[in-house]
């Protein structure tokens, strides 16, 4: 009942990541299993953002079940991908209309300090905005209203069993992992956008081809997500190579640990390193 037999992939995902914190619960922290654990919060984001776009099942009860396991492994509800990211971020790709486009906090940047204060930047302008389309549910689709504050039922139910059974655990095996997870789900978004060109139709995206890629179901072919939104991960590899040639080089990033790297710490010694906007002007 798969849409698509990659998926196996994100199944996995969704089932290991949970099996090692039940080792490690069991058996006492394991750095190279946390180590696994942390990273697979990552595909985890990925999943959830992908399952947003394209749900994995043809079956609903599937995917709301899905919808639920997404929110308690992420620790947030699987709704609000809808909001802030189908119907704003993917409507507007980054320009002056995005609620949390990058160059929205203290102008157009790309550095280290960026990076680390766009999550928390972003979550105070959108948490006004699922507060606001969560309201206008209560009044005009009650049903779905109900649904969504289930999703957050499941999140505060499961951290409140485990933090009872062992809240030490529960932070360091339940809490801290998601935290990880969602501060690289939002910071990605700087990634994939700071300096990139809010104003253009094509070259408004960075992109990532190197290893890491298809251990995060091609997130980094960012520009051909954007344009074939509800295209099946597995697709956008050959949407790239039909754009690659149209877009600026310098949104052709490669890796995604060296651009990091280079990007943020070497950059800090070496000035001709730093990234360099392509927006036609600035805009906060």
């Amino acid at each position: 009942m798969l849409r698509n037999w990659r998926d196996l992939q994100s199944l996995a995902y969704l089932l290991v990541q949970p099996a090692l914190v039940l080792w490690q619960w069991q058996h006492g922290l394991s750095w190279p299993l946390y180590g696994l654990q942390l990273f697979l919060t990552l595909g985890i984001g990925v999943i959830h953002h992908n399952h947003a776009h394209l749900p994995m099942w043809r079956s609903k009860r599937l995917n709301r079940l899905s919808d639920t396991w997404l929110s308690v492994l992420q620790g947030h509800p699987t709704f609000v991908f809808h909001v802030a990211h189908n119907a704003n971020h993917h409507r507007y790709h980054h320009g002056p209309r995005d609620v949390a486009r990058t160059y929205r906090f203290g102008g157009d940047s790309n550095h280290l300090l960026g990076y680390l204060l766009h999550p928390l930047q972003a979550i105070g302008v959108l948490y006004p905005l699922f507060l606001r389309w969560l309201m206008r549910l209560r009044r005009h689709h009650p049903g779905a209203w109900r649904y969504c504050l289930q999703q957050y039922a499941a999140v505060l139910l499961t951290w409140s069993v485990l933090a009872w059974l062992d809240w030490r655990l529960w932070l360091l095996l339940v809490l801290i992992p998601q935290l990880h997870g969602l501060h690289w789900l939002l910071a990605t978004n700087y990634l994939q956008h700071a300096h990139a060109d809010g104003h253009s139709r094509l070259n408004f995206a960075r992109n990532f081809n190197g290893a890491l890629n298809p251990l995060l179901f091609n997130i980094g072919l960012h520009t051909a997500h954007h344009l074939h939104p509800r295209v099946h991960w597995s697709q956008l590899p050959a949407l790239h190579a039909h754009y690659q040639a149209r877009l600026d080089p310098r949104l052709q990033a490669g890796g995604l640990v060296p651009y990091m790297f280079k990007t943020y710490l070497l950059s800090l010694f070496w000035p001709r390193l730093r990234s360099r906007t392509l927006m036609r002007h600035e805009e906060n």
